[in-house]
């Protein structure tokens, strides 16, 4: 497998066999005619992807990521991604903006991208777009590129990082849509969720420590961010917060039993301290855990 290193626009624009019209940035249209490679990209600056059909299989390491015809595909600086062929749609069509993070230096959108989450997926989710938003996408993406055909000047920075800034707003309202058009996948993760969050405590929270977001976020294949917003979309209430509930459901059962102390409780559901299982307690009950015990 070969391993391809897009750490500049030139060297993105010169694997895909384009011209570069600016260092920093660069918008291209491609409908490849030759048969993609499998290879693994590591990216050293931001790309961005409207993929027009699914000419290939892209995948974190193992895990596949999920994306179709018409939905946009986000990669950070640091990131790597495996790439392999399609059998049944062997070439690859897209549009995609990059710009490198040096771009970005010294503006309100360099201070502000990492609330971009969607930047964020180490995870198996893309932005699924109507036909209304890839028009929207499409047309930001088209002034991004008038602007590249125009010769540099001094408007030329802050024009481009506006339209990109542009563009990554609306990438934040097809996100916050997302979570509320695809309810049933939304269902099934947030149950696979409590499940395992059920069998962490009874099973791991002794001998691994108390349960993180990261954790199921990982065994959801789901960003830290990405899971949070879902989670907290999908019930009212984030995801630390459902794990404390569970938490204190369990050390209140625990607790009903005379055999064990509050220390040995406190290991039982993972904390390393019995000082920090009282303090966790009190705050969620309003009582220490010998207090509730005698109630």
């Amino acid at each position: 497998m070969q391993d391809i290193y897009i750490d500049t626009v030139q060297a993105f624009n010169d694997y895909q066999g384009v011209e570069t019209l600016h260092p920093l940035v660069s918008v291209i249209h491609v409908e490849r005619t030759d048969h993609i490679k499998e290879c693994t990209m590591h990216y050293g600056l931001y790309a961005i992807y409207l993929k027009e059909n699914k000419g290939c299989k892209l995948s974190y390491g193992r895990t596949p990521y999920d994306f179709d015809e018409m939905t946009v595909t986000c990669f950070a600086p640091g990131q790597s991604v495996t790439v392999e062929p399609n059998p049944e749609v062997p070439f690859a069509k897209f549009t995609a903006l990059v710009f490198h993070p040096d771009f970005l230096n010294r503006t309100s959108l360099g201070k502000q991208i990492s609330r971009y989450e969607f930047f964020d997926y180490t995870s198996t989710e893309a932005l699924h777009l109507s036909a209304q938003e890839v028009e929207i996408f499409r047309g930001v993406l088209s002034m991004i590129e008038q602007e590249l055909h125009h010769a540099i000047d001094k408007h030329t920075r802050e024009l481009i990082v506006s339209n990109i800034e542009l563009l990554l707003n609306y990438c934040l309202r097809f996100y916050d849509r997302q979570f509320i058009t695809r309810e049933e996948i939304n269902h099934s993760v947030v149950k696979k969720f409590l499940t395992l969050l059920d069998e962490y405590i009874l099973d791991k929270a002794e001998h691994e420590g108390l349960p993180t977001v990261a954790y199921f976020a990982d065994k959801c294949c789901l960003s830290t961010g990405y899971f949070g917003t879902l989670v907290k979309t999908e019930t009212g209430r984030t995801a630390k917060d459902l794990i404390n509930d569970r938490i204190l459901v369990r050390a209140k059962e625990l607790l009903q039993s005379d055999t064990l102390s509050v220390t040995q409780i406190s290991q039982r559901i993972g904390f390393e301290y019995p000082q920090h299982f009282v303090r966790f307690f009190k705050a969620l009950t309003g009582k220490t855990p010998s207090q509730w015990r005698v109630a």
